[in-house]
């Protein structure tokens, strides 16, 4: 089979290509055939071209492209002509013209595919994935894999002028816990014993940070063994960044410029810097959320002082117990049915609530179950507190400080959902820090780290460790963008002894922090200078650049959510002598 090679892509040709002798390469997109005259579209990854076959200009080209069908992969030769006046197809690159085909070669037939290859395909995701070769020839997803090349060059591009070396980590490492579980790689010349993939290459960047490689960054894959959903996978990636001899500011700056630069040349946005900040619990008392999304208001107003020792005894007994009443204004939304408040409540159940207040503000007053118990006075300071006018709806919870304000932030934004604040027109980025430094498991009974073993105390805080444990805050800090987080960071502890302190507060007896991170303390004895980074999520900057909702349109071969590749079909049994030689039995 002889063919001639392409001389442009099915993007490249135009008005101006008129009069060129051109061959083309590709897939058959789709074909009519008018009775004389044979049209088809020819694809590949740059675009399309309407090729027609004209039995005047060649029959047996013409009797050939008869046999054509979608996805058959052929090669054409033709030459170059405009299309008649109002033909043309506006919608396309090279929509002004036609290839009038005089050779064709067919490189390849093909059966008729599981699904239609269209930018609008209605098949299953799962059958997609199935056949994700074919998927992927869909331009959606092919754009977005052109757009993850191009955060990859940017990012490379952007470190390098800053002066930061790609350092590679190693991928087979010692098993830590970083928060999930790891994925364990048998090594067959030491039996019974294993490695690790890593959850993130933490360790590893400090090591660095000690060996002096001040600026360090790294495209990598990481892995968790972790209950997936639309924006997790079991294997990830991340821009992972470490620099010594500063403070989050430095950092932050550092990430806010790679984020400007991303958005600036991939869409053409420029984000004005320095970007907002917000501590962790501002964020959770206005937003009910460490992520919040602020494209839009409906900001949260905590009443808990109005309602103490009021006659609504649900409010009464949790500002006794210490806890906190609070909510938000849905505005224009008093004259909700009694079947949508109905379904307000039941979606805040959903999220937690024992029950869910709601006062409508009218002209003549406050309308609401719990009006009589509360009070006239008591109703019209809650409306003022919250600065509600007539025709607002008023929404409260009740219960602890953590989990009334995380009910009602995912009750905020089902609302904003349902009143159509959530502008995906709009970028809205902002730094969350001081997040507490640790949290208490009620299940194990211990203290645990609310980012990792390695996050530093705020200086002033450090005395609370020996006291109080669970006000001190962590030099730490989230960036977000329209309520998903995109990257995290902190500043690293780089002394031995406090890190033995915060090994000792997680639980993480001196025998075992020496047999799981001897070698990181052990490194800290030799000069260790003050260093800290942050970890972007590759993917799901992606996904957002792209306009996805699922980290899966924008990686080439990702997994199901649970954890399996159907187009491969792994994870799957292996050779008995495999297990053999790995000295593992199953069970």
């Amino acid at each position: 089979m002889q063919f001639k090679k392409r001389t442009v892509t099915c993007g490249g040709l135009n008005a101006s290509s008129v009069g060129r002798t051109a061959t083309l390469t590709g897939w058959v997109d789709s074909r009519r055939d008018l009775g004389g005259l044979i049209f088809i579209y020819l694809r590949d990854r740059y675009g399309k071209t309407q090729v027609v076959f004209n039995p005047r200009v060649n029959p047996e080209v013409h009797r050939t492209a008869s046999e054509l069908r979608t996805e058959y992969v052929i090669s054409v030769t033709g030459t170059v002509e405009r299309r008649p006046a109002g033909q043309e197809q506006n919608m396309l690159a090279t929509g002004e013209i036609d290839l009038i085909a005089q050779e064709l070669t067919i490189l390849n037939k093909a059966d008729t595919t599981p699904f239609a290859i269209a930018d609008d395909v209605q098949a299953q995701e799962e059958l997609r994935l199935q056949y994700r070769y074919l998927d992927l020839r869909r331009a959606p997803l092919q754009r977005n894999l052109a757009t993850r090349h191009r955060m990859a060059q940017i990012t490379r591009s952007y470190f390098d002028g800053l002066s930061f070396l790609e350092i590679e980590t190693p991928v087979l490492m010692k098993s830590t816990p970083e928060g999930a579980r790891d994925y364990l790689v048998p090594s067959r010349v030491h039996p019974g014993k294993f490695y690790a993939l890593p959850q993130s290459p933490q360790t590893y960047k400090q090591i660095l940070m000690v060996a002096g490689m001040d600026r360090y960054f790294q495209i990598v894959k990481c892995f968790r063994d972790e209950d997936l959903r639309a924006d997790r996978q079991p294997e990830f990636t991340q821009i992972d960044v470490e620099m010594s001899f500063i403070d989050e500011t430095d950092i932050q700056t550092v990430a806010e410029g790679l984020v400007r630069k991303l958005f600036l040349d991939l869409k053409g946005i420029d984000i004005p810097v320095p970007l907002p900040r917000m501590t962790y619990r501002e964020a959770m008392e206005a937003y009910g959320s460490d992520k919040p999304d602020t494209r839009f208001g409906l900001r949260f107003t905590a009443v808990t002082g109005l309602v103490s020792g009021c006659g609504f005894r649900v409010f009464a007994d949790t500002v006794k117990g210490g806890g906190v009443v609070a909510g938000f204004v849905a505005p224009g939304c008093a004259e909700y049915s009694r079947s949508q408040l109905d379904n307000l409540t039941a979606t805040a159940k959903t999220f937690g609530a024992g029950g869910l207040v709601w006062m409508r503000v009218t002209g003549s007053g406050i309308e609401s179950p719990v009006a009589k118990f509360l009070g006239e006075a008591i109703c019209g300071k809650i409306a003022e507190a919250m600065s509600a006018v007539p025709g607002d709806l008023i929404l409260l919870i009740s219960d602890g400080w953590r989990k009334a304000y995380t009910i009602l932030g995912a009750l905020r934004l089902e609302v904003g959902r349902q009143l159509g604040l959530l502008d995906d027109g709009k970028v809205s980025l902002l730094w969350v820090t001081e997040f507490p430094m640790f949290e208490y498991d009620e299940t194990e009974r211990r203290y645990v780290a609310m980012h990792h073993p390695f996050t530093a105390p705020m200086p002033e805080d450090i005395p609370l460790l020996s006291g109080d444990p669970l006000k001190a805050r962590a030099r730490a800090y989230d960036l977000v963008l329209n309520g998903n987080e995109i990257a995290g960071g902190s500043i690293r502890i780089h002394d031995r002894s406090l890190q033995q302190t915060v090994f000792g507060l997680l639980g993480i007896r001196e025998e075992e922090a020496s047999r799981k991170f001897g070698f990181l303390l052990d490194a800290f004895r030799y000069g260790a200078p003050p260093h800290g980074g942050i970890a972007f999520g590759f993917d799901r900057t992606c996904m957002i650049l792209s306009g996805e909702k699922s980290i899966r349109d924008v990686i080439a071969f990702p997994k199901t959510t649970s954890a399996t590749s159907l187009m491969d079909n792994s994870p799957s049994d292996v050779d008995p002598k495999q297990l053999e030689e790995l000295h593992i039995k199953i069970t």
